[in-house]
């Protein structure tokens, strides 16, 4: 088999599993969009504050130790102890529930039924103010976070492909587990959102809130349950893209990567998530491995922008969103 079709395989293999990171913040967007209808804006910060969080409790860091050092004049750090990977895990993922409260009960409540831009410019006040809270509680310094999943070259694969083909596969292990990790999710939410009550509750609100305040379903619970869920999706987005790259607060501006995801598989589909991230990540290595080198490289920092750009001339609804019909 020639060398050039041998390592466009990889490439394209590599750029599957980079999809599925993407896919795995696209989630959270679809499904506050699901919920209320808008472009949650706050999503990459929520899973910057949610890495920031688990390291904090793992390491057994004091939130705010910096504030309270500077009024108090003390010399606080941590408690002592490091807490294992599942029990800090378990932890942050009630801090996303119980944020999700706060969020609800100071924001969503009072702007039931309003406009979406309404909606989408609370969103953009609460990426700021999660930032901001973030570094005050946890530090702005860069942190490493390990629950101990694999890292490095997957040797299974490397050997396997060897053998097939002559050529070894150079995969990332976290990669294999955020893809099978992102399987999971989308059946799940998949499940959750077409065979559950609450799934097909989550889906009215998202049509018309005052109708279904009108058939008695609860707007504050179901936004209290989809931005918990919301959390918890971007409390594994951040564990697995903290783990890739450490958690920084540049962490945030992977919500801009999940952006061209949206646009092609539709902001109302859980599967369309995961297939609009594939798209764009085998999309950006294999533009990027064909025609890069003949245009100066660097195409993976705007190929998938571009991409979306055609889907929204051509099918602006997307791969699987639904297709808005107004009659007048």
């Amino acid at each position: 088999m020639p060398d050039q079709l041998l390592f466009a395989m990889e490439v394209t293999l590599n750029g599957l599993m980079a999809g599925v990171m993407y896919s795995l913040v696209a989630l959270g967007f679809v499904l506050i969009f699901k919920a209320s209808g808008i472009f949650n804006y706050a999503q990459g910060v929520l899973a910057l504050f949610a890495a920031l969080t688990l390291v904090g409790f793992q390491d057994g860091q004091v939130p705010f130790a910096h504030l309270i050092n500077a009024v108090f004049k003390t010399n606080l750090s941590t408690f002592g102890w490091h807490l294992p990977a599942i029990v800090a895990i378990l932890l942050t993922a009630a801090v996303m529930v119980l944020l999700a409260i706060i969020i609800e009960k100071f924001v969503l409540k009072h702007l039931v039924n309003q406009p979406p831009i309404i909606l989408f410019m609370a969103t953009i006040g609460m990426a700021y103010f999660l930032e901001g809270l973030g570094d005050i509680m946890w530090g702005a310094d860069i942190k490493k976070l390990d629950v101990g999943l694999p890292q490095g070259i997957s040797e299974t694969v490397e050997s396997v492909t060897d053998s097939i083909f002559g050529y070894g596969f150079f995969i990332d292990n976290l990669d294999i587990v955020a893809t099978v990790v992102a399987a999971l999710l989308v059946l799940s939410l998949t499940l959750f959102s077409q065979y559950t009550k609450y799934g097909r509750a989550l889906r009215a609100v998202a049509d018309d809130h005052q109708a279904a305040l009108s058939v008695g379903i609860s707007l504050r619970f179901i936004w209290v349950l989809v931005w918990s869920i919301a959390g918890i999706v971007a409390l594994v987005a951040g564990i697995m893209w903290g783990t890739k790259s450490g958690v920084q607060f540049s962490l945030s501006l992977i919500a801009l990567k999940a952006l061209p995801v949206l646009m092609l598989g539709g902001f109302t589909s859980i599967p369309g998530a995961i297939v609009g991230g594939l798209i764009i990540g085998v999309g950006e290595k294999l533009f990027e491995f064909t025609i890069g080198p003949m245009i100066g490289g660097a195409t993976e920092n705007w190929f998938a922008y571009v991409l979306a750009l055609v889907f929204l001339v051509f099918r602006p609804q997307g791969l699987f969103g639904e297709k808005i019909i107004e009659r007048v």
